[in-house]
């Protein structure tokens, strides 16, 4: 019989994660907050689904989370009909939403004491990476835990590494958040300077990405930006999310952030603009002070 898995939250990460399970072969039975997202799912890639998460994860040896923020995992893990209290000893949790370490920490903790195995486990490569199944997978737990986990991991992921204990998935996702917050300010800076001083932004990007400029911002999102369109990818409200993670982690360890600060008082920018769900590469907008289309 196929390994029966847990997946809970279908969001535009979450159901593609799920669906590339479903076409591995193991047995899934998925779970979400909004009902009819889980019945389009079922629908669309065949599994089950549960209306509690408790119901879900019964008989799993492992089970997949990927939901919105600290208080929403915390919820599906530890509150009424939450999936702790119901998994089998020694079944495995495996959160891929982008939270807080101390979250993280916690929820380790939790596990151990009732015999669960516990990986932090958040991802890069947005909604394109999800549905490609060519996630980077950043994680933190037991490496026993870790290990039993990566067969299942490896049917979305590209890129899977652990990198210490409980909390050091998340910490490793503030890194890239911190990385890619300063990329897309400097690259939405350079492009309105280039506009500015009368050169061909498209041509000047086709010359600089052959050189030491060059990033995956550049490469996928130079040319939307330039267009100015930003109805699609990772939204501003979820980076501002990932960046308070970040800055709170920051001042617990004395750690100074300046330019993480800065781009997220310009993300603060763009949602009084409207853009709370635009993709981050909307930052250039707020130098243009145009709208998106169809905005």
């Amino acid at each position: 019989m196929a390994e029966r898995i847990a997946f809970l939250g279908l969001g535009v990460m979450g159901a593609p994660m799920a669906g590339h399970l479903v076409k591995a072969g193991y047995d899934v039975t998925v779970c979400n907050r909004t009902a009819a997202k889980a019945d389009r799912f079922v629908a669309t890639h065949g599994g089950h689904r549960a209306a509690t998460p408790a119901e879900a994860v019964r008989g799993a040896r492992f089970v997949m989370a990927c939901v919105g923020n600290d208080a929403d995992v915390r919820q599906v893990a530890l509150g009424h009909e939450g999936a702790f209290a119901a998994m089998d000893r020694g079944a495995v949790f495996v959160d891929h939403t982008t939270t807080s370490a101390v979250l993280a920490r916690e929820l380790a903790a939790s596990a151990q004491k009732t015999g669960l195995g516990f990986v932090d486990a958040p991802v890069s490569g947005g909604q394109s990476g999800a549905e490609g199944g060519t996630l980077t997978v950043m994680a933190g737990g037991e490496p026993a835990h870790f290990a039993a986990a990566r067969p299942v991991i490896d049917a979305y992921a590209r890129f899977v590494k652990l990198l210490g204990p409980a909390g050091s998935g998340q910490l490793a996702k503030m890194v890239n958040q911190i990385c890619i917050a300063g990329l897309v300010e400097a690259l939405a800076e350079g492009l309105h300077f280039a506009r500015a001083v009368g050169l061909d932004a498209a041509a000047v990007v086709d010359v600089i990405a052959h050189g030491a400029a060059r990033s995956w911002q550049m490469e996928n999102r130079a040319a939307t930006m330039l267009e100015g369109r930003f109805d699609f990818g990772f939204a501003v409200d979820w980076m501002r999310k990932d960046l308070g993670y970040a800055q709170d982690e920051a001042r617990r360890q004395g750690a100074a952030l300046p330019v993480t600060a800065l781009v997220d008082q310009l993300y603060a920018e763009v949602q009084a603009m409207g853009g709370g769900r635009w993709d981050t590469s909307s930052l250039i907008a707020r130098l243009t002070r145009r709208s998106a289309p169809g905005t």
